[in-house]
């Protein structure tokens, strides 16, 4: 499968969330959707990240969008991320990596000198015809969620 490319339509796929039941991006048109990939549940930046999107939750609903947070990490894990944090938004699992390849995601990074394959945070809007509008990549924390909110505004 390649990597949808801005201002196309973005192909149906179906996932598993912390909703307990799966997720097919079909089932939303006639909304915006936000999807945030982070690259591991519990970890400060990826916190912090979900915490803003939470903080702007009402923001985001006002103007007909839902969003989605995805990693790698299992419902289970999600489910006790999504608890603590009090996230009013589903987080998508994805441990085969389906939805981060559609989206073209998964990224050679660096820790501690060692290199791995991993999520690179980014975020994507979706508006309601299913077509992928915009597109933010190598993503820092801080500010970002105003950015997209703006986005979504000014769709």
């Amino acid at each position: 499968m390649s990597s949808i490319q801005l201002n196309r339509t973005v192909p149906d796929f179906t996932c598993a969330t912390t909703s307990n039941e799966a997720i097919t991006l079909s089932s939303l048109k006639g909304k915006n959707i936000v999807i945030y990939f982070y690259p591991k549940d519990n970890t400060p930046g990826c916190t912090q990240e979900g915490q803003d999107f939470r903080d702007q939750y009402a923001d985001f609903q006002a103007v007909n969008t839902e969003i989605f947070g995805v990693s790698r990490d299992s419902v289970r894990v999600h489910n006790g991320f999504k608890a603590k944090y009090d996230f009013p938004f589903d987080l998508i699992s994805d441990p085969d990596e389906a939805v981060c390849k559609l989206f073209d995601v998964i990224k050679l990074k660096k820790l501690y000198g060692k290199e791995h394959m991993g999520i690179e945070r980014s975020t994507f809007i979706i508006n309601q015809d299913g077509t992928l509008v915009n597109e933010w990549r190598k993503v820092k924390v801080k500010g970002h969620v105003d950015e997209v909110l703006a986005a979504i505004q000014s769709l």
